[in-house]
């Protein structure tokens, strides 16, 4: 796996951070992990080898793909 890092809104370095696999083209987060009970009861369907992490909105939406201008 190689990973193309796209973007992040972290002023030092830290996370979050996205970046993508240039061979599936799959997107990676890196992100403080979730941890508060309450949110992690809400959660469906989950497998052993998942986790979870916070992902500012800011951070989707600044390196979401556009729709190009006609």
């Amino acid at each position: 796996m190689a990973l193309r890092f796209i973007g992040t809104t972290s002023e030092n370095g830290d996370c979050p951070t996205l970046y993508e696999d240039t061979e599936t083209g799959d997107i990676v987060v890196q992100g403080d992990r979730l941890t508060d009970p309450g949110h992690l009861a809400q959660l469906r369907d989950v497998k052993d080898s998942e986790t979870f992490v916070v992902i500012p909105r800011e951070l989707l939406t600044r390196f979401a793909p556009r729709e190009p201008q006609p």
